[in-house]
C-alpha cells in the first residue's frame, strides 16, 4: 500500500478533499494507496479532528518546541517516516522547510499555491493578482524544491478575476478550485507512479 502523509497547519479543508476523493475514487483499490496520516505544527489545527473522525491518524510537532528549523524538520521527518510515506502532501502547511527536508523527499513532495506559478510565489497572493489588474488567477500544484513556490507544475487551474473582486472573493473563488484540482493531481501522480 501506499501511504500518503499530509501536513496542514490550519483547518484542513484540501486535505479533507483529498480524504474524500481518495474515498470516492476508490484509490486503495484503484492505486493501492491510502491517506495514512495528517501531521500539523499546531496542536489546535482543526483539520486534525476532520481526520481523526475519518479514521486517520494524527500527530502533532510544535514548531515553537525546537530552537532552529533544523531541529523542527528533522522531529516532523522522523514523524512523516513513521507512516513510510510514497508521498508528502502540503496542504496548507504555513512552514517553509529546509534544503534537507526537501531533498529527503525529493520527487514525492507536493505543495498547492494559490496563484498561477511562476506569477505570486510566497503570500499574499490574491491581493497581489488584484493590485497588478490580473485578469485571471488560479492554484497550482506544484512539486517542491528548496526554491519556494518554484519546483516543476503538476497541474492549474484558472479563475478570473472580476472587476469587483476583493482579495477575500477572489480566494473563495480559488480555494472552490484548490479543491477540486489537488486530488486530481494526486490521483494523477499515483496513476504514473504505479
Amino acid at each position: 500500500m501506499k501511504n500518503i502523509v499530509i501536513l496542514i497547519s490550519g483547518s484542513g479543508s484540501n486535505m479533507a478533499a483529498i480524504v474524500h476523493a481518495a474515498a470516492r475514487e476508490r484509490w486503495a483499490q484503484r492505486f493501492g494507496a491510502r491517506v495514512a496520516a495528517v501531521i500539523s505544527n499546531k496542536a489546535g489545527a482543526p483539520g486534525l479532528a476532520l481526520a481523526q473522525a475519518q479514521g486517520i491518524a494524527t500527530a502533532v510537532i510544535p514548531h515553537q518546541d525546537f530552537a532552529t528549523r533544523e531541529a523542527f524538520d528533522a522531529a516532523l521527518a522522523d514523524a512523516v517516516d513513521a507512516h513510510a510515506p510514497a508521498l508528502v502532501v502540503l496542504a496548507g502547511f504555513m512552514r517553509i522547510l529546509t534544503p534537507g527536508f526537501v531533498a529527503r523527499y525529493e520527487g514525492r513532495l507536493i505543495n498547492i499555491h494559490p496563484s498561477l506559478l511562476p506569477a505570486f510565489p510566497g503570500l499574499h497572493t490574491h491581493r497581489r493578482a488584484i493590485e497588478a489588474g490580473c485578469r485571471v488567477a488560479g492554484v497550482t500544484v506544484h512539486q517542491v524544491t528548496v526554491e519556494l513556490d518554484h519546483g516543476p507544475i503538476l497541474a492549474q487551474a484558472v479563475v478570473p478575476v472580476l472587476p469587483d473582486d476583493t482579495p477575500e472573493t477572489l480566494s473563495a473563488r480559488v480555494l472552490a478550485q484548490e479543491h477540486r484540482v489537488y486530488p486530481q493531481a494526486i490521483a494523477d501522480w499515483l496513476y504514473e507512479t504505479k
